[in-house]
């Protein structure tokens, strides 16, 4: 068994992690409406130009940008109005120089014209005799043809999850079926002599199973299929078989609680009795959730989360999610910790540590700032007051108040 509590840094610990972890290269597929948060298999390239046809963006007279140059209310452009394009139709005809045709927003510009006149910028003289009383330069109010994209561009690359905007983006190419990745299943176990479950009421000395909920709730919100296996005792050969079968039937496994020095405390042991490489690290450089056990067996992460509430969920956002979301650790650290705002108080911490602070965040006199979620890590109610975690690097003794603090939202 590795020593314990020899801490390494989140970055050595994701190091450590990537090198075992392959996700599933198998995919399904869904309808598009049944796509959202799931992540593509394959590159998915336009079949067609998007839009087919040059189109107007406003409703008005699509003329020939030219024919407009110089106008003004004292000294309006006069037009021919020649033409009216209906919507859903090609115009039936060609507009020519002096002449303007109606356009409803989303009609097709008539061959000839390059731009389109705001209504309101023009006065009708008459049924056949518009003034332009504003100029349009060539473009203005239009939509080109493959403005979008063009037949052959890649739309999407292999492993982007999907948001509400790449489905449009994705129907407005004509594809109502998309192949995406499996979801990782990830089995949940909670261990402890201490742990009921949530229908039954505490003794002395014990609690609730708030974990296995918690840890479901995040596995589903990052798009994995959550599994649960119950709670084990400190029991060696029942965690053993509760471990091996979860490991069977799925693709990561959590383990909360279990991974402190206590003498009854037997994750490691376990961990390290079903397979190879077994224990890869156990202690990480962060507060809270410094006692993480992080290890793999044959081939399949296995994660010993702290059995403290806060400190099982920041370890989780650090080590897990990324995983079950991307399939792997992101390059660009930005993305984690999108949000900065200002501490609104001063901070402690040690050096060489990552800390990571509930907080709720506030907007005041058009800043943002991140107010501190005091209490100790095996209170599950601050997590429920708090917005997302404020990072305080390992470089850094502490945070003064007005400093600024980038924050990953939950």
């Amino acid at each position: 068994m590795k020593e314990l509590f020899k801490a390494i840094t989140i970055k050595e610990a994701r190091e450590t992690i990537g090198k075992y972890f392959s996700p599933p290269r198998t995919g399904e597929k869904v309808p598009l409406l049944s796509a959202l948060h799931r992540c593509l298999l394959h590159d998915v390239a336009a079949a067609d130009d998007v839009p087919g046809f040059d189109r107007s963006t406003m409703d008005g007279f699509a003329v020939r940008a030219k024919d407009t140059f110089g106008a003004s209310e004292g000294l309006p452009a006069y037009l021919e109005v020649a033409g009216e394009v209906f919507m859903g139709e090609k115009p039936a005809g060609e507009l020519k120089a002096g002449q303007a045709w109606r356009i409803s927003t989303g009609g097709m510009l008539p061959p000839g014209a390059d731009a389109v006149v705001m209504v309101e910028y023009t006065e009708e003289l008459d049924e056949n005799t518009i003034g332009v009383v504003r100029p349009v330069a060539p473009g203005e109010n239009v939509i080109r043809r493959n403005e979008d994209f063009s037949a052959g561009d890649l739309i999407l690359p292999a492993g982007h999850r999907l948001r509400p905007q790449d489905l449009g983006i994705l129907a407005a190419a004509g594809i109502t079926t998309v192949e995406v990745r499996t979801p990782l299943r990830v089995g949940i176990i909670s261990t402890g002599d201490e742990v009921v479950p949530p229908e039954e009421k505490p003794g002395p000395g014990q609690v609730r199973d708030i974990n296995s909920f918690t840890l479901y709730g995040a596995v589903r919100e990052c798009g994995g299929e959550p599994r649960l296996y119950g709670i084990v005792g400190d029991n060696f050969r029942q965690l053993k078989e509760r471990l091996a079968g979860a490991l069977a039937e799925n693709d990561l496994v959590l383990l909360s609680g279990g991974s402190s020095v206590g003498a009854r405390d037997v994750a490691a042991a376990v961990i390290d009795a079903l397979g190879r490489p077994g224990v890869l690290f156990h202690g990480v450089s962060l507060k809270p959730g410094k006692p993480t056990i992080g290890a793999a067996i044959e081939g399949k992460p296995v994660f010993g989360l702290p059995g403290h509430p806060a400190s099982a969920l920041v370890v989780f956002e650090l080590l897990v999610a990324p995983l079950i979301r991307f399939g792997g650790y992101p390059r660009e650290p930005f993305w984690e910790f999108p949000v900065r705002a200002r501490l609104t108080r001063n901070l402690r911490s040690a050096a060489g540590r990552e800390d990571y602070v509930r907080v709720k965040l506030a907007l005041r006199n058009g800043e943002l700032y991140a107010d501190p979620v005091l209490g100790k890590s095996g209170l599950i109610a601050t997590l429920v007051k708090a917005d997302g975690l404020a990072k305080i690097p390992a470089g850094k003794e502490g945070v003064e108040a007005g400093e600024w603090v980038a924050v990953k939202l939950f």
